[in-house]
């Protein structure tokens, strides 16, 4: 096995946290410490271990208590397993998976789901054909269902909206969540809606018994309504699924989907130049800083890669950037899906302007800079050898996947 350390933001993070009911599992145990007297005590039935016939050993080198001699990743948290056997009613969550996978706007909607089914009911997720997402355990699913096939591929609403009347035919849910976004959950919802002529309850943020609150008025308002079956609720709506994991047992429709005959063709993506999309709606950013020396490579870097150019307000004011690319509290805030930080230390302002991406992948020489601790992912090393090898990388994906297909 390689020796390189892990790290585990969730295990940090429940290490930081005192009133989280994993903290204490995560604390090190303390093997030495010094006594009111100045002398250095030491426990000595903490430090050993138990060997093969039972016989405690002692350990000198550290390497078993994570000493200097030997460092080790971080413990792994085993949640506990919350299981239904038989659901007294479902809460059927439909999420965007963007790119295959959960974004934060459905494990929001999924947390909201968690808080509706309570002990009694289950979370079912039905998901429209292949996915790359492996977490749906601690996202809070109890039931997966996965409607394939070549027709729900692409845009193809009234061929969703017809398998979604079979699953509430079949499973005859107490209440549907979907989330209104622009990534497609919220057009399918409301077709779905007028499908079932049923009134849904859009932009919710909040549900408080049997009672939701929506945004009204350009989202300067509040309204406030009795809880529907259908719910189209917002970003935030709900604190995501943490602290339990879960069975996702799959689960399969009873009866087979009848191909409908399109209205709308699906003629495929159209390519888009980045720099034209505005930075709020970004879904891919690759954001340079003060660690960056060769602008001209990180253009180049950026074009190979198809990111939309973002900076930090150290090179806005350098006039490397325009102002409008400035990421930050004090330039726009961004939602990215991957977000990328070459040479930025990670000041708090532009920390701030980060904090709703998912994945954020730090390029930087220090590695105990802050936003080397917020990322995801992070390589130490000089920008410019890292870009030269990432661009090498992608021409060399894509010339292979030109002669596969050729």
């Amino acid at each position: 096995m390689s020796d390189i350390i892990r790290r585990d933001p969730r295990a940090e993070w429940i290490a930081r946290n005192r009133l989280h009911p994993l903290h204490a599992a995560m604390q090190p145990v303390q093997h030495s410490w010094m006594g009111p007297n100045g002398v250095i005590r030491k426990n000595v039935h903490g430090v050993g271990f138990i060997g093969p016939n039972g016989i405690k050993r002692i350990d000198r080198s550290g390497a078993q208590q994570g000493g200097s001699a030997k460092r080790t990743a971080a413990v792994e948290v085993q949640l506990p397993l919350h299981q239904i056997a038989a659901p007294a009613f479902y809460i059927n969550v439909v999420p965007d998976m963007v790119g295959g996978r959960l974004s934060s706007h459905d494990r929001d909607l999924l947390g909201l789901a968690r808080q509706l089914a309570g002990s009694d009911g289950a979370v079912l997720a039905v998901v429209f054909g292949d996915h790359k997402e492996s977490a749906f355990a601690t996202a809070g699913v109890d039931r997966l269902l996965v409607l394939e096939g070549h027709a729900f591929d692409g845009y193809s609403p009234e061929q969703r909206v017809q398998g979604l009347r079979a699953v509430d035919n079949q499973f005859n849910p107490r209440h549907w969540l979907l989330p209104d976004s622009r990534s497609g959950g919220g057009e399918l919802g409301r077709r779905f809606a007028a499908s079932l002529k049923e009134r849904p309850a859009t932009r919710v943020w909040q549900i408080k018994g049997d009672e939701c609150i929506g945004r009204a008025g350009a989202g300067q308002e509040d309204l406030a309504r009795p809880l529907p079956r259908l719910v189209l609720a917002a970003a935030e709506c709900a604190d995501p699924v943490s602290e339990t994991r879960h069975e996702v047992l799959p689960v399969e429709l009873s009866t087979a989907l009848a191909r409908s005959l399109p209205r709308i063709e699906d003629l495929g993506a159209v390519a888009v130049d980045p720099a034209a999309i505005p930075m709020a709606e970004a879904e891919f950013i690759f954001s340079g800083g003060n660690g960056v020396k060769d602008w001209a490579l990180f253009h180049q870097t950026a074009a190979a890669l198809g990111a939309t150019e973002g900076a930090s307000r150290v090179a806005v004011d350098d006039g490397f950037m325009a102002r409008d690319r400035q990421v930050g509290a004090s330039g726009t805030w961004v939602t990215a899906r991957v977000y990328v930080a070459v040479g930025i230390s990670g000041a708090i302002q532009h920390l701030q302007g980060i904090g709703a991406c998912d994945k954020v992948v730090a390029i930087n020489l220090d590695p105990g800079c802050d936003m080397i601790k917020r990322a995801d992912l992070s390589v130490i090393g000089e920008s410019a050898a890292i870009l030269q090898a990432l661009i090498a990388a992608v021409e060399a994906y894509r010339n292979g996947a030109k002669r596969d297909a050729a």
